[in-house]
């Protein structure tokens, strides 16, 4: 099959986006249909979290096509306990920052609890601030009970990327983090996530799904499937970018493999610059004005 994608690489175009990976390409901004593209060539792609200016720059520069500025930022970025308590106010500078930052990645901003549950309408009036704030594209969490939401937003214009299996959001109701899609329950996922495409969503993440459900699910969807803990055969895959570079301490989930430790960069740094101001040896003259 050849994508208009493909096509505008052999012609050279600037159109379109030969390939979702690396810098250096194109930077045309991404959009929702290049990821679906992106599915029917085959080709896989990554997701990570973004909260600032600065890591939004520099995930785009490495070619990351899309950011996803999350509730996580909950306990990433403003201290919470869970994801619970973050809320919309808290959340829509942190998008417009991203967005502000990023010249070709597709920016994605959560629906934080509380800001979607109670509709259609309640769904809209929040995607929409989100949106105004520069997102390329919103996500909610929920299957079947949300579909109502989906389509309402997606009927709108606004992208809607879902998210089912393990929803944080949900965590004290299904009991704390567990594992879905096992035995009988593999039904009740993969009926959620038909019911998400059926919708108008444009991908859907799949979060701690077996392996063997996540892989059939791809295979039955049009959209792309966006792996976290879900096993090697999602179309994508996503992180929260301090698991991912190991700013964040600790021992980590099973599905995170840490790329870097930031957290030791970033403390050894901070001593040596202690040290150096205790020692009197910084500032020197190279950073003094005559």
């Amino acid at each position: 099959m050849t994508s208009t994608s493909n096509t505008s690489l052999s012609n050279g175009s600037a159109d379109e986006i030969p390939s979702l990976y690396g810098p250096g390409k194109n930077v045309k901004r991404v959009r929702t249909r290049h990821l679906i593209e992106a599915k029917e060539r085959g080709e896989k792609w990554a997701m990570l979290t973004s909260y600032d200016q600065y890591t939004a720059a520099l995930f785009d520069e490495a070619g990351i096509p899309a950011l996803l500025v999350g509730d996580s930022a909950a306990n990433n970025v403003y201290g919470y306990e869970t994801t619970l308590q973050v809320s919309v106010d808290e959340l829509v500078p942190l998008v417009a920052a991203v967005a502000r930052s990023t010249q070709r990645t597709l920016v994605i901003a959560d629906l934080p609890f509380g800001s979607y549950e109670a509709g259609p309408t309640q769904a809209l009036e929040t995607a929409v601030r989100f949106m105004k704030a520069g997102a390329h594209a919103v996500k909610l969490e929920g299957g079947r009970r949300m579909a109502e939401q989906i389509r309402a937003l997606t009927n709108a214009g606004i992208p809607v990327m879902g998210h089912i299996g393990f929803t944080p959001q949900s965590e004290h109701a299904v009991g704390g983090y567990r594992v879905q899609g096992r035995d009988a329950q593999a039904a009740e996922v993969e009926a959620d996530a038909h019911a998400v495409a059926e919708a108008g969503a444009f991908a859907v993440v799949l979060e701690m799904v077996t392996a063997a459900v996540a892989a059939e699910i791809t295979k039955q969807l049009p959209i792309p499937t966006v792996g976290i803990g879900a096993g090697p055969d999602t179309d994508a895959q996503v992180l929260v970018w301090q698991d991912m570079a190991g700013l964040r301490r600790g021992r980590p989930q099973r599905f995170v493999k840490r790329y870097a430790v930031v957290a030791d960069v970033l403390q050894n740094a901070a001593k040596a610059f202690a040290d150096e101001v205790r020692a009197g040896e910084f500032p020197t003259k190279a950073h003094s004005f005559e």
